[in-house]
């Protein structure tokens, strides 16, 4: 049974730092990721394929990381410099075939429940 627990959301102040987590069963996924929901939006965050390669996009470049632990089948996306427009619900997710071009929403079969992310200004 396909399964992804996200934790590690909360409130920060902008400036501030998150790190998101996610625990992953049911599959070996060669393709992770995260995507964002706000005001009705959805927007592809990063991914990292199975060989390690990561893709960001623009607007978290160079201010989010995305890595994996292989080992505990887990997901990170460690967040620094929050912005208040970062203020989304947070979805990790994957999918059993490889990563496309850049991260996307509709790429996944998988994802979680979310878990809410919140800066303040």
């Amino acid at each position: 049974q396909v399964q992804l627990v996200e934790s590690g959301g909360g409130s920060v102040q902008s400036g501030g730092s998150l790190r998101l987590s996610c625990a992953a069963s049911g599959y070996t996924y060669n393709c992770r990721g995260w995507f964002r929901q706000a005001r009705g939006k959805r927007e592809g965050v990063a991914h990292i394929d199975s060989d390690g390669s990561t893709s960001y996009a623009d607007s978290v470049k160079g201010r989010f990381t995305i890595s994996q632990d292989n080992a505990k089948n887990t997901l990170y996306l460690q967040m620094n410099s929050l912005k208040p427009e970062d203020t989304a619900m947070y979805y990790c997710a994957a999918d059993r075939s490889a990563c496309g071009a850049s991260p996307g929403v509709y790429e996944y079969n998988y994802w979680g429940q979310g878990t809410q992310v919140t800066v303040s200004s």
